[in-house]
């Protein structure tokens, strides 16, 4: 027993030595955490320099001249790129096609996934189910959602099919320009329908049972509580989807490029369409990059006036 107790004894006088010292060696040391901050960042710092500021500042300098990419000789143009931007019916037509488009799928998937959030955010294995349901077309590629329904959306696609058989006259979805815009709008509402209702069941979850069964306490029921308790709390994620809504709908090029290729005629051509098919078929990258810079400056105003108006109706609880 007595050589247990020493051998103790020499065990803990040992580990208290090694804590002081090390405890010693962090005091010589106070701003390791501030030499180890920069070097953890720079990885993400160099991504981001990479793949966002350079090719900016390219694009800024490319729209200034006439670049072509089979031309080797490119000459400074100043801003008269931006000048026939102006009086470019086709931008002006994709521009405004593009903000047609932005508001029903800023709209759409909003509404549909807080009503599907609604409704499943219950606790129960078949709940849980139907959420995952509503959540792959999320984790499948536009491109893939695009071949998918473009191939439903044709005369003698699935669609027509089914009202063909229920003795209803096919559709044109795709050859008349509103259905053609609608039918894009639809197809993007689809796929990121589930994401907003896992965002919105997210914020449904965090809202306490107690402000709840404090509204039901005194009468306030159905829509009522809906209005005054669950929609203030839902407002960051509302910022949330909204925000990103109006992102993919501006940047908006795969599900077109597939389904329509921006017909019938210009109906469904947006600015990432146009400036593709600028840059790419016709060869005027300079052109095409004055559209882009265009396009992330509209981006860029349209998204922070948004994130600005929606959090002021953010509220913490």
């Amino acid at each position: 027993m007595a050589g247990d107790v020493t051998v103790d004894s020499e065990l803990v006088s040992r580990g208290a030595s090694l804590a002081r010292r090390g405890r010693r060696g962090r005091e010589r040391d106070p701003n390791r955490g501030w030499l180890s901050a920069p070097l953890l960042a720079t990885p993400a710092l160099v991504v981001y320099v990479g793949l966002v500021f350079v090719p900016l500042v390219l694009a800024i300098y490319y729209s200034l001249t006439d670049k072509n990419l089979l031309d080797p000789q490119t000459s400074y143009v100043g801003t008269r790129n931006y000048s026939d931007l102006i009086h470019d019916t086709v931008f002006l037509q994709s521009l405004r096609t593009t903000a047609v488009l932005t508001l029903l799928i800023a709209a759409a998937p909003n509404v549909l996934g807080l009503a599907v959030a609604m409704i499943l955010r219950r606790d129960g294995r078949l709940y849980a189910i139907c959420r995952t349901v509503f959540f792959v077309p999320q984790v499948l590629s536009a491109v893939v959602v695009s071949f998918i329904w473009q191939a439903m959306l044709t005369d003698d696609g699935v669609l027509n099919g089914a009202l063909h058989h229920l003795g209803i006259a096919p559709q044109p979805w795709l050859d008349k320009p509103t259905h053609a815009v609608i039918a894009v709008a639809l197809v993007v509402t689809w796929q990121f329908t589930g994401f907003c209702a896992v965002v919105y069941l997210a914020a449904l979850k965090a809202i306490p049972d107690e402000l709840i069964e404090a509204a039901e306490v005194d009468g306030c029921t159905g829509f009522a509580r809906f209005r005054q308790v669950t929609w203030p709390l839902v407002a960051p994620a509302v910022t949330i989807c909204t925000v990103l809504l109006l992102i993919i709908a501006f940047k908006l090029f795969d599900y077109v490029k597939v389904i329509t290729d921006g017909g019938p005629g210009d109906a469904t051509r947006t600015v990432a369409l146009q400036i593709y098919d600028v840059g790419f078929t016709q060869n005027e990258f300079g052109y095409a990059s004055a559209m882009a810079v265009v396009l992330f400056a509209i981006v860029a105003l349209v998204s922070t006036v948004a994130v600005l108006l929606l959090r002021r109706r953010e509220v913490s609880y």
